[in-house]
């Protein structure tokens, strides 16, 4: 495995949820002293939504953790990818219009997955 978290990201609108995107995990790494810790992939349209790849450093995330301690550990999912994955969410529900967010390799090995 390598050190990101990849991450499918499916938004209505690609600018606002992007941008969003980009500014919190900006905010993060600048809180935790990270740097290009994070990359996004362009946009293919379909279906009326824009579907992308975020891809996260997993120690940008440890880091996110460690600052965290006990609230992250009471964030709601099972394992330390869910959980980011729910305040990456919770951050970002006002900032775009609908999105959704899912760990690129659990939908690629899910037998009902789309990717």
């Amino acid at each position: 495995m390598d050190g990101r978290m990849h991450i499918n990201v499916s938004a209505v609108d690609y600018d606002k949820t992007s941008k969003a995107l980009t500014r919190q995990l900006s905010l993060l790494e600048e809180m935790v002293h990270g740097e290009e810790d994070f990359v996004m992939t362009d946009s293919e349209f379909a279906f009326g939504w824009h579907f992308f790849v975020l891809s996260v450093n997993r120690s940008l995330i440890q880091k996110l953790v460690d600052m965290m301690g006990p609230d992250f550990e009471k964030l709601k999912g099972k394992g330390t990818e869910k959980k980011f994955l729910t305040w990456l969410t919770s951050n970002l529900e006002s900032k775009s219009p609908r999105f959704k967010l899912a760990i690129k390799e659990e939908m690629e090995s899910s037998k009902f997955g789309i990717f």
